[in-house]
């Protein structure tokens, strides 16, 4: 037996410890870590419904409900009827929410910096990986 802590403590630890860190990192951009993340997402899919949003941003329905509002409030994203079926709405980021992004992703990119700078390429890109694959494995 080994007195090394589960993965699971592990991940949770790091989790906690980016979570905290991009809270300050975004503090005086008014937009939590979730928001930003929801914001990050729009930026890579320009227009999803906000079921589509919820699942890729880790949030239940009900959060996205209030997530999605937040954000619509502060002008940083856009709901418009879905041509297509026009009982879905779709979310597409304004100027205003990418300008946040232009702001703030480098600061984000220095956090991530941070967090692996003891880490050669390789070793990055495995980390990645075997992020990405026990992630998968849960989904």
């Amino acid at each position: 037996m080994t007195d090394a802590p589960l993965l699971l403590y592990v991940v949770k630890q790091l989790e906690l410890a980016t979570r905290a860190r991009l809270d300050a990192v975004l503090k005086e951009s008014g937009v939590t870590a979730l928001q930003y993340t929801a914001l990050s997402v729009l930026e890579r899919r320009p227009t999803m419904s906000a079921a589509d949003l919820a699942r890729a941003s880790f949030v239940r329905a009900q959060s996205a409900a209030d997530l999605i509002g937040a954000l619509e409030r502060r002008g940083l994203i856009e709901r418009r009827t879905d041509p297509d079926n026009r009982r879905r709405m779709l979310i597409s980021l304004t100027t205003e929410g990418r300008t946040l992004l232009d702001t703030y992703d480098p600061r984000v990119e220095e956090l991530e910096e941070q967090m692996l700078a003891e880490l050669g390429p390789e070793d990055r890109e495995s980390f990645r990986t075997f992020l990405d694959t026990a992630r998968r494995a849960l989904s």
